[in-house]
Protein backbone atom coordinates (compact mmCIF):
# COMPACT_ATOMS: atom_id res chain seq x y z
CA UNK A 1 0.00 0.00 0.00
CA UNK A 2 2.85 2.38 0.84
CA UNK A 3 4.48 1.51 -2.49
CA UNK A 4 1.31 2.37 -4.44
CA UNK A 5 0.86 5.64 -2.55
CA UNK A 6 4.49 6.65 -3.11
CA UNK A 7 4.56 5.85 -6.81
CA UNK A 8 0.92 6.57 -7.63
CA UNK A 9 1.72 9.69 -9.75
CA UNK A 10 4.16 7.67 -11.88
CA UNK A 11 1.60 4.87 -12.30
CA UNK A 12 -1.02 7.43 -13.28
CA UNK A 13 1.27 9.04 -15.86
CA UNK A 14 2.14 5.63 -17.30
CA UNK A 15 -1.52 4.64 -17.58
CA UNK A 16 -2.60 7.90 -19.20
CA UNK A 17 0.42 7.85 -21.55
CA UNK A 18 -0.69 4.49 -22.93
CA UNK A 19 -2.63 6.05 -25.80
CA UNK A 20 0.50 7.93 -26.91
CA UNK A 21 2.51 4.74 -27.47
CA UNK A 22 -0.31 2.23 -28.13
CA UNK A 23 0.22 2.19 -31.95
CA UNK A 24 3.89 1.28 -31.46
CA UNK A 25 2.79 -1.96 -29.79
CA UNK A 26 0.87 -3.17 -32.84
CA UNK A 27 2.33 -5.93 -35.00
CA UNK A 28 4.43 -4.87 -37.97
CA UNK A 29 5.51 -1.24 -38.19
CA UNK A 30 4.28 2.01 -39.70
CA UNK A 31 5.36 4.54 -42.31
CA UNK A 32 7.58 7.38 -41.06
CA UNK A 33 9.80 9.90 -42.82
CA UNK A 34 13.06 8.70 -41.25
CA UNK A 35 12.56 5.01 -41.93
CA UNK A 36 16.08 4.08 -40.76
CA UNK A 37 15.38 3.35 -37.09
CA UNK A 38 15.31 -0.46 -37.19
CA UNK A 39 18.39 -0.59 -39.41
CA UNK A 40 20.32 1.67 -37.04
CA UNK A 41 19.49 -0.47 -34.02
CA UNK A 42 20.55 -3.56 -35.96
CA UNK A 43 23.82 -1.97 -37.12
CA UNK A 44 24.59 -0.62 -33.63
CA UNK A 45 24.17 -4.15 -32.26
CA UNK A 46 26.39 -5.60 -34.95
CA UNK A 47 29.20 -3.15 -34.13
CA UNK A 48 28.87 -3.73 -30.38
CA UNK A 49 29.06 -7.49 -30.86
CA UNK A 50 32.50 -7.20 -32.48
CA UNK A 51 33.74 -5.20 -29.48
CA UNK A 52 33.50 -1.65 -30.84
CA UNK A 53 32.79 0.87 -28.08
CA UNK A 54 31.95 3.63 -28.41
CA UNK A 55 30.37 2.73 -31.73
CA UNK A 56 31.37 5.13 -34.47
CA UNK A 57 31.21 2.93 -37.53
CA UNK A 58 28.63 0.51 -38.92
CA UNK A 59 29.38 -2.11 -41.53
CA UNK A 60 26.48 -2.32 -44.00
CA UNK A 61 25.24 1.24 -44.46
CA UNK A 62 26.99 3.69 -46.75
CA UNK A 63 25.98 1.51 -49.70
CA UNK A 64 27.92 -1.42 -48.25
CA UNK A 65 31.20 0.46 -47.79
CA UNK A 66 30.52 1.15 -44.11
CA UNK A 67 29.26 4.40 -42.62
CA UNK A 68 30.38 6.61 -39.68
CA UNK A 69 26.78 7.30 -38.65
CA UNK A 70 27.29 7.17 -34.87
CA UNK A 71 30.38 9.35 -35.03
CA UNK A 72 28.13 12.21 -36.16
CA UNK A 73 24.52 11.33 -35.44
CA UNK A 74 23.19 11.10 -31.88
CA UNK A 75 23.76 7.52 -30.67
CA UNK A 76 22.12 7.29 -27.22
CA UNK A 77 18.69 5.94 -28.18
CA UNK A 78 20.31 3.33 -30.43
CA UNK A 79 22.63 2.16 -27.66
CA UNK A 80 19.53 1.64 -25.57
CA UNK A 81 17.68 -0.19 -28.34
CA UNK A 82 20.67 -2.41 -29.07
CA UNK A 83 20.67 -3.67 -25.47
CA UNK A 84 17.37 -5.41 -26.15
CA UNK A 85 18.56 -6.62 -29.54
CA UNK A 86 21.58 -8.20 -27.84
CA UNK A 87 19.29 -9.75 -25.21
CA UNK A 88 17.42 -11.63 -27.91
CA UNK A 89 14.69 -9.31 -29.18
CA UNK A 90 14.74 -8.84 -32.93
CA UNK A 91 15.75 -5.41 -34.23
CA UNK A 92 12.15 -4.31 -34.86
CA UNK A 93 10.98 -5.24 -31.34
CA UNK A 94 14.08 -3.55 -29.85
CA UNK A 95 13.25 -0.41 -31.85
CA UNK A 96 9.71 -0.39 -30.49
CA UNK A 97 10.99 -0.71 -26.92
CA UNK A 98 13.34 2.19 -27.63
CA UNK A 99 10.46 4.33 -28.88
CA UNK A 100 8.07 3.51 -26.04
CA UNK A 101 10.78 4.25 -23.48
CA UNK A 102 11.41 7.67 -25.00
CA UNK A 103 7.71 8.54 -24.83
CA UNK A 104 7.37 7.42 -21.20
CA UNK A 105 10.53 9.23 -20.09
CA UNK A 106 9.12 12.53 -21.37
CA UNK A 107 6.16 12.29 -19.01
CA UNK A 108 8.13 11.05 -16.00
CA UNK A 109 10.87 13.67 -16.23
CA UNK A 110 8.41 16.52 -16.79
CA UNK A 111 6.48 15.38 -13.72
CA UNK A 112 9.65 15.43 -11.60
CA UNK A 113 10.45 18.98 -12.68
CA UNK A 114 7.02 20.60 -12.43
CA UNK A 115 6.21 18.80 -9.17
CA UNK A 116 9.14 20.65 -7.58
CA UNK A 117 7.87 23.97 -8.90
CA UNK A 118 4.11 23.79 -8.45
CA UNK A 119 3.17 20.56 -6.66
CA UNK A 120 2.19 16.98 -7.49
CA UNK A 121 -1.14 17.63 -9.19
CA UNK A 122 0.43 20.33 -11.36
CA UNK A 123 3.27 17.93 -12.17
CA UNK A 124 0.87 15.22 -13.38
CA UNK A 125 -1.11 17.62 -15.58
CA UNK A 126 2.05 19.22 -17.03
CA UNK A 127 3.58 15.81 -17.75
CA UNK A 128 0.55 14.71 -19.80
CA UNK A 129 0.48 18.02 -21.66
CA UNK A 130 4.12 17.35 -22.51
CA UNK A 131 3.42 13.80 -23.68
CA UNK A 132 0.32 14.69 -25.71
CA UNK A 133 1.66 17.82 -27.40
CA UNK A 134 1.02 17.77 -31.17
CA UNK A 135 4.71 18.26 -31.94
CA UNK A 136 5.52 15.15 -29.89
CA UNK A 137 3.08 13.20 -32.07
CA UNK A 138 4.66 14.73 -35.18
CA UNK A 139 8.10 13.50 -34.11
CA UNK A 140 6.89 10.00 -33.28
CA UNK A 141 4.33 9.11 -35.96
CA UNK A 142 5.10 11.44 -38.87
CA UNK A 143 8.79 12.30 -38.91
CA UNK A 144 9.91 9.21 -36.98
CA UNK A 145 12.64 11.28 -35.37
CA UNK A 146 13.47 9.01 -32.42
CA UNK A 147 16.63 10.93 -31.53
CA UNK A 148 14.74 14.20 -31.24
CA UNK A 149 11.95 12.87 -29.05
CA UNK A 150 14.52 11.17 -26.82
CA UNK A 151 16.23 14.55 -26.38
CA UNK A 152 12.75 16.03 -25.78
CA UNK A 153 12.43 13.63 -22.85
CA UNK A 154 15.73 14.66 -21.24
CA UNK A 155 15.08 18.43 -21.33
CA UNK A 156 12.97 18.53 -18.13
CA UNK A 157 15.46 16.23 -16.37
CA UNK A 158 18.35 18.68 -16.63
CA UNK A 159 16.10 21.57 -15.53
CA UNK A 160 14.92 19.42 -12.61
CA UNK A 161 18.48 18.59 -11.52
CA UNK A 162 19.55 22.25 -11.59
CA UNK A 163 16.44 23.35 -9.69
CA UNK A 164 17.14 20.77 -6.97
CA UNK A 165 20.73 22.04 -6.70
CA UNK A 166 19.32 25.52 -6.21
CA UNK A 167 16.97 24.34 -3.46
CA UNK A 168 19.38 21.92 -1.79
CA UNK A 169 23.08 21.80 -2.61
CA UNK A 170 23.79 18.11 -3.19
CA UNK A 171 26.13 16.14 -5.44
CA UNK A 172 23.23 13.79 -6.23
CA UNK A 173 21.55 16.53 -8.25
CA UNK A 174 24.82 17.46 -9.92
CA UNK A 175 24.87 13.87 -11.19
CA UNK A 176 21.22 14.06 -12.30
CA UNK A 177 21.65 17.36 -14.15
CA UNK A 178 24.90 16.11 -15.74
CA UNK A 179 23.26 12.95 -16.99
CA UNK A 180 20.26 14.97 -18.19
CA UNK A 181 22.42 17.35 -20.22
CA UNK A 182 24.61 14.54 -21.54
CA UNK A 183 21.38 12.74 -22.45
CA UNK A 184 20.23 15.70 -24.55
CA UNK A 185 23.59 16.05 -26.31
CA UNK A 186 23.99 12.36 -27.12
CA UNK A 187 20.32 11.96 -28.08
CA UNK A 188 20.12 14.85 -30.56
CA UNK A 189 22.81 17.46 -31.08
CA UNK A 190 20.46 20.01 -32.70
CA UNK A 191 18.15 19.91 -29.69
CA UNK A 192 21.19 20.48 -27.46
CA UNK A 193 22.09 23.54 -29.55
CA UNK A 194 18.52 24.88 -29.28
CA UNK A 195 18.03 24.35 -25.57
CA UNK A 196 21.50 25.41 -24.35
CA UNK A 197 20.91 29.22 -24.54
CA UNK A 198 17.71 28.79 -22.51
CA UNK A 199 19.56 26.53 -20.10
CA UNK A 200 22.35 29.08 -19.61
CA UNK A 201 19.82 31.83 -18.90
CA UNK A 202 18.14 29.51 -16.39
CA UNK A 203 21.49 28.91 -14.66
CA UNK A 204 22.11 32.67 -14.61
CA UNK A 205 18.67 33.20 -13.08
CA UNK A 206 19.35 30.60 -10.35
CA UNK A 207 22.89 31.88 -9.77
CA UNK A 208 21.68 35.45 -9.17
CA UNK A 209 19.10 34.14 -6.69
CA UNK A 210 21.80 32.12 -4.89
CA UNK A 211 24.11 35.13 -4.84
CA UNK A 212 21.43 37.21 -3.15
CA UNK A 213 20.96 34.42 -0.60
CA UNK A 214 24.73 34.42 -0.02
CA UNK A 215 24.98 30.77 -1.13
CA UNK A 216 27.84 31.24 -3.57
CA UNK A 217 29.14 27.69 -3.19
CA UNK A 218 25.90 26.35 -4.68
CA UNK A 219 26.65 28.27 -7.89
CA UNK A 220 29.68 26.02 -8.38
CA UNK A 221 27.40 23.00 -8.13
CA UNK A 222 25.12 24.47 -10.81
CA UNK A 223 28.05 25.00 -13.16
CA UNK A 224 29.35 21.50 -12.45
CA UNK A 225 25.94 20.08 -13.35
CA UNK A 226 26.29 21.37 -16.91
CA UNK A 227 30.09 21.12 -17.26
CA UNK A 228 30.19 17.43 -16.32
CA UNK A 229 27.40 16.76 -18.82
CA UNK A 230 29.59 18.30 -21.52
CA UNK A 231 32.59 16.22 -20.37
CA UNK A 232 30.70 12.92 -20.18
CA UNK A 233 29.33 13.41 -23.71
CA UNK A 234 32.69 14.51 -25.12
CA UNK A 235 33.22 11.09 -26.76
CA UNK A 236 30.44 12.06 -29.16
CA UNK A 237 30.38 15.81 -29.72
CA UNK A 238 34.12 16.49 -29.94
CA UNK A 239 34.86 14.08 -32.84
CA UNK A 240 31.57 15.07 -34.51
CA UNK A 241 32.62 18.73 -34.60
CA UNK A 242 36.27 18.05 -35.40
CA UNK A 243 35.73 15.57 -38.22
CA UNK A 244 32.56 16.94 -39.80
CA UNK A 245 34.71 18.70 -42.46
CA UNK A 246 35.57 15.31 -43.98
CA UNK A 247 31.92 14.54 -44.73
CA UNK A 248 29.25 15.92 -47.01
CA UNK A 249 27.02 17.02 -44.12
CA UNK A 250 27.25 20.72 -44.98
CA UNK A 251 25.30 19.91 -48.14
CA UNK A 252 22.25 19.61 -45.86
CA UNK A 253 22.34 23.37 -45.26
CA UNK A 254 20.53 25.38 -47.91
CA UNK A 255 18.72 23.97 -50.90
CA UNK A 256 15.44 22.35 -49.89
CA UNK A 257 16.44 22.66 -46.23
CA UNK A 258 17.13 26.41 -46.27
CA UNK A 259 15.56 27.89 -43.13
CA UNK A 260 14.19 30.80 -45.18
CA UNK A 261 11.73 28.43 -46.84
CA UNK A 262 10.39 26.86 -43.68
CA UNK A 263 9.08 29.61 -41.43
CA UNK A 264 5.63 29.03 -39.98
CA UNK A 265 2.60 31.26 -40.36
CA UNK A 266 0.85 32.37 -37.17
CA UNK A 267 -2.37 30.60 -38.21
CA UNK A 268 -0.50 27.28 -38.48
CA UNK A 269 0.53 27.48 -34.84
CA UNK A 270 -3.13 27.59 -33.83
CA UNK A 271 -4.58 25.10 -36.30
CA UNK A 272 -3.53 23.32 -39.48
CA UNK A 273 -4.51 20.10 -41.18
CA UNK A 274 -2.84 17.01 -39.73
CA UNK A 275 -0.98 15.34 -42.58
CA UNK A 276 2.03 13.13 -43.23
CA UNK A 277 3.86 15.04 -45.97
CA UNK A 278 6.72 17.52 -45.86
CA UNK A 279 7.53 21.14 -45.07
CA UNK A 280 7.33 23.68 -47.89
CA UNK A 281 7.42 27.41 -48.50
CA UNK A 282 4.25 29.26 -47.51
CA UNK A 283 1.35 28.68 -45.15
CA UNK A 284 0.17 25.36 -46.55
CA UNK A 285 2.49 22.49 -45.66
CA UNK A 286 2.29 18.72 -45.90
CA UNK A 287 2.42 18.42 -42.11
CA UNK A 288 1.00 20.32 -39.17
CA UNK A 289 2.85 22.77 -36.92
CA UNK A 290 0.19 23.23 -34.24
CA UNK A 291 1.31 24.08 -30.73
CA UNK A 292 -1.99 22.75 -29.41
CA UNK A 293 -5.05 24.87 -28.63
CA UNK A 294 -5.08 23.90 -24.96
CA UNK A 295 -1.34 24.55 -24.68
CA UNK A 296 -1.75 28.06 -26.09
CA UNK A 297 -4.84 29.00 -24.08
CA UNK A 298 -3.51 27.76 -20.77
CA UNK A 299 -0.15 29.45 -21.36
CA UNK A 300 -2.00 32.75 -21.88
CA UNK A 301 -4.28 32.15 -18.87
CA UNK A 302 -1.20 31.42 -16.78
CA UNK A 303 0.45 34.69 -17.83
CA UNK A 304 -2.72 36.70 -17.16
CA UNK A 305 -3.27 34.93 -13.85
CA UNK A 306 0.23 35.55 -12.56
CA UNK A 307 -0.05 39.22 -13.57
CA UNK A 308 -3.27 39.60 -11.59
CA UNK A 309 -1.75 37.77 -8.64
CA UNK A 310 1.35 39.94 -8.69
CA UNK A 311 -0.67 43.15 -8.50
CA UNK A 312 -3.04 41.80 -5.86
CA UNK A 313 -2.67 42.67 -2.20
CA UNK A 314 -2.12 39.11 -1.11
CA UNK A 315 0.62 38.65 1.45
CA UNK A 316 3.38 36.03 1.42
CA UNK A 317 3.18 35.34 -2.31
CA UNK A 318 5.74 32.89 -3.60
CA UNK A 319 7.91 35.22 -5.66
CA UNK A 320 9.94 32.32 -7.06
CA UNK A 321 6.86 30.74 -8.64
CA UNK A 322 5.70 34.07 -10.00
CA UNK A 323 9.11 34.71 -11.54
CA UNK A 324 9.30 31.20 -13.00
CA UNK A 325 5.92 31.72 -14.65
CA UNK A 326 6.95 35.10 -16.09
CA UNK A 327 10.27 33.77 -17.41
CA UNK A 328 8.63 30.66 -18.85
CA UNK A 329 6.05 32.77 -20.67
CA UNK A 330 8.76 35.04 -22.06
CA UNK A 331 10.69 31.98 -23.27
CA UNK A 332 7.46 30.60 -24.77
CA UNK A 333 6.81 33.85 -26.68
CA UNK A 334 10.41 34.14 -27.87
CA UNK A 335 10.41 30.54 -29.11
CA UNK A 336 7.18 31.20 -31.00
CA UNK A 337 8.80 34.29 -32.53
CA UNK A 338 11.73 32.19 -33.78
CA UNK A 339 9.36 30.05 -35.85
CA UNK A 340 7.99 33.10 -37.70
CA UNK A 341 9.50 34.93 -40.67
CA UNK A 342 9.68 38.10 -38.55
CA UNK A 343 12.67 36.50 -36.81
CA UNK A 344 14.63 36.06 -40.04
CA UNK A 345 17.13 38.75 -39.01
CA UNK A 346 18.10 36.62 -35.99
CA UNK A 347 18.58 33.53 -38.15
CA UNK A 348 20.75 35.52 -40.53
CA UNK A 349 22.78 37.05 -37.70
CA UNK A 350 23.56 33.68 -36.05
CA UNK A 351 25.12 31.42 -38.74
CA UNK A 352 24.96 28.31 -36.53
CA UNK A 353 21.17 28.44 -36.64
CA UNK A 354 21.31 27.39 -40.30
CA UNK A 355 22.03 23.85 -39.03
CA UNK A 356 18.50 23.72 -37.57
CA UNK A 357 17.20 23.83 -41.17
CA UNK A 358 13.58 24.22 -40.07
CA UNK A 359 12.51 27.09 -37.76
CA UNK A 360 9.51 24.99 -36.71
CA UNK A 361 11.95 22.78 -34.75
CA UNK A 362 11.50 25.38 -32.00
CA UNK A 363 8.08 23.85 -31.41
CA UNK A 364 10.03 21.46 -29.20
CA UNK A 365 11.09 24.36 -26.95
CA UNK A 366 7.63 25.95 -27.17
CA UNK A 367 6.06 22.70 -25.97
CA UNK A 368 8.44 22.46 -23.03
CA UNK A 369 7.66 25.94 -21.73
CA UNK A 370 3.93 25.68 -22.42
CA UNK A 371 3.87 22.48 -20.34
CA UNK A 372 5.64 24.26 -17.49
CA UNK A 373 3.06 27.05 -17.78
CA UNK A 374 0.32 24.43 -17.49
CA UNK A 375 1.77 23.47 -14.12
CA UNK A 376 1.78 27.14 -13.16
CA UNK A 377 -1.88 27.45 -14.17
CA UNK A 378 -2.84 24.60 -11.80
CA UNK A 379 -1.00 26.40 -8.99
CA UNK A 380 -2.65 29.73 -9.81
CA UNK A 381 -6.23 28.44 -9.71
CA UNK A 382 -5.64 27.42 -6.10
CA UNK A 383 -5.91 31.16 -5.26
CA UNK A 384 -9.42 31.47 -6.65
CA UNK A 385 -12.02 32.18 -3.93
CA UNK A 386 -14.23 29.47 -5.41
CA UNK A 387 -12.25 26.96 -3.32
CA UNK A 388 -14.42 27.92 -0.37
CA UNK A 389 -17.40 26.30 -2.05
CA UNK A 390 -15.56 23.56 -3.96
CA UNK A 391 -12.70 22.30 -1.75
CA UNK A 392 -11.51 19.91 -4.48
CA UNK A 393 -11.71 22.51 -7.22
CA UNK A 394 -8.03 22.20 -8.25
CA UNK A 395 -8.30 18.42 -8.57
CA UNK A 396 -11.56 18.66 -10.50
CA UNK A 397 -10.15 21.21 -12.97
CA UNK A 398 -7.02 19.06 -13.39
CA UNK A 399 -9.07 15.97 -14.23
CA UNK A 400 -11.19 18.00 -16.66
CA UNK A 401 -8.08 19.37 -18.38
CA UNK A 402 -6.55 15.89 -18.73
CA UNK A 403 -9.76 14.47 -20.23
CA UNK A 404 -10.08 17.43 -22.60
CA UNK A 405 -6.42 17.05 -23.60
CA UNK A 406 -6.90 13.38 -24.41
CA UNK A 407 -10.12 14.07 -26.31
CA UNK A 408 -8.47 16.72 -28.48
CA UNK A 409 -5.00 15.24 -29.00
CA UNK A 410 -5.15 11.43 -29.01
CA UNK A 411 -6.17 11.59 -32.67
CA UNK A 412 -2.68 12.91 -33.55
CA UNK A 413 -0.94 9.85 -32.11
CA UNK A 414 -1.87 7.63 -35.04
CA UNK A 415 0.42 6.54 -37.90
CA UNK A 416 -0.52 7.16 -41.51
CA UNK A 417 -0.30 3.49 -42.46
CA UNK A 418 0.65 0.21 -40.83
CA UNK A 419 2.92 -2.18 -42.71
CA UNK A 420 2.68 -5.94 -42.28
CA UNK A 421 6.45 -6.42 -42.04
CA UNK A 422 8.95 -8.09 -39.74
CA UNK A 423 12.49 -7.27 -38.68
CA UNK A 424 14.11 -8.83 -41.75
CA UNK A 425 12.30 -6.31 -43.97
CA UNK A 426 14.58 -3.62 -42.53
CA UNK A 427 17.73 -5.69 -41.98
CA UNK A 428 18.09 -7.55 -45.27
CA UNK A 429 21.22 -6.87 -47.27
CA UNK A 430 19.18 -5.06 -49.92
CA UNK A 431 17.49 -2.81 -47.38
CA UNK A 432 20.70 -1.93 -45.54
CA UNK A 433 22.96 -1.39 -48.53
CA UNK A 434 20.45 0.36 -50.73
CA UNK A 435 17.08 1.43 -49.27
CA UNK A 436 18.32 2.71 -45.91
CA UNK A 437 21.65 3.94 -47.26
CA UNK A 438 19.82 6.27 -49.67
CA UNK A 439 17.83 7.85 -46.85
CA UNK A 440 20.94 8.94 -44.94
CA UNK A 441 24.24 9.33 -46.77
CA UNK A 442 25.31 12.86 -45.77
CA UNK A 443 28.17 11.54 -43.61
CA UNK A 444 29.96 9.94 -46.55
CA UNK A 445 33.13 11.60 -47.92
CA UNK A 446 32.50 14.64 -50.12
CA UNK A 447 34.05 13.17 -53.23
CA UNK A 448 32.70 9.62 -52.92
CA UNK A 449 31.00 8.21 -55.99
CA UNK A 450 27.67 6.74 -54.94
CA UNK A 451 26.26 3.58 -56.56
CA UNK A 452 23.73 4.24 -59.30
CA UNK A 453 21.49 1.31 -58.48
CA UNK A 454 20.85 -1.46 -55.93
CA UNK A 455 22.75 -4.06 -57.95
CA UNK A 456 25.91 -1.97 -57.77
CA UNK A 457 25.46 -1.32 -54.04
CA UNK A 458 25.02 -5.01 -53.23
CA UNK A 459 28.46 -5.75 -54.69
CA UNK A 460 30.16 -3.38 -52.25
CA UNK A 461 31.88 -4.67 -49.14
CA UNK A 462 33.88 -2.91 -46.47
CA UNK A 463 37.53 -3.73 -47.10
CA UNK A 464 39.27 -2.16 -44.10
CA UNK A 465 39.19 -2.44 -40.34
CA UNK A 466 38.01 0.49 -38.28
CA UNK A 467 40.55 2.37 -36.15
CA UNK A 468 39.91 5.40 -33.99
CA UNK A 469 41.68 8.66 -34.76
CA UNK A 470 43.77 10.49 -32.12
CA UNK A 471 40.92 12.99 -31.70
CA UNK A 472 38.47 10.17 -31.00
CA UNK A 473 40.83 8.57 -28.49
CA UNK A 474 41.28 11.89 -26.70
CA UNK A 475 37.51 12.40 -26.61
CA UNK A 476 37.06 8.92 -25.14
CA UNK A 477 39.62 9.67 -22.43
CA UNK A 478 37.90 12.95 -21.49
CA UNK A 479 34.50 11.23 -21.30
CA UNK A 480 35.96 8.46 -19.16
CA UNK A 481 37.36 11.08 -16.80
CA UNK A 482 33.90 12.64 -16.55
CA UNK A 483 32.29 9.27 -15.82
CA UNK A 484 34.88 8.60 -13.10
CA UNK A 485 34.10 11.98 -11.52
CA UNK A 486 30.39 11.10 -11.48
CA UNK A 487 31.18 7.67 -10.06
CA UNK A 488 33.31 9.30 -7.35
CA UNK A 489 30.30 11.47 -6.53
CA UNK A 490 28.06 8.40 -6.27
CA UNK A 491 30.53 6.78 -3.85
CA UNK A 492 30.56 10.01 -1.88
CA UNK A 493 26.77 9.79 -1.56
CA UNK A 494 26.83 6.30 -0.08
CA UNK A 495 25.92 6.42 3.61
CA UNK A 496 28.84 5.76 5.93
CA UNK A 497 28.65 2.53 7.92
Amino acid sequence: MKFIKKYFPFILILVFSYFAFKPVLNSGFFLIHDDTQVARVYEMTKSLKVGMFPVRWVFDLGYGFGYPIFNFYAPLSYYYGSIFNILGFDALSATKIMMVTGIIMAGIFMYLFVKELFGKIAGIVASLFYVYAPYHALDIYVRGDVSEFWAYAFIPLVFYGLWKIYKKKSWLFVIISSLGYAGIITSHNLTAMMITPFLLLYILFLSLALYKKKQKSSITYLLCGVFLGVIVSCFYWFPALSEMKYTNVLSQIGGGSNFSDHFVCVSQLWTSQWAYGGSTLGCVDGLSFMIGKLHILISIFSAVGVSLLFFSKKQNLNKEKILITVVSFMAFIFSVFLTLENSKFIWQAVPLMAFFQFPWRFLLVITFFSSVLTGSFIWLISFLPIKRFFPHFVLEVSVLLILLLLFLNIKFFVPQKFLNVNSSYYTSEYSLKWTTSKISDEYLPKDMRKPKNAKEALLNKQTFSFQETPIEKLANFISLAGVLLLFAGIIRLKPKV
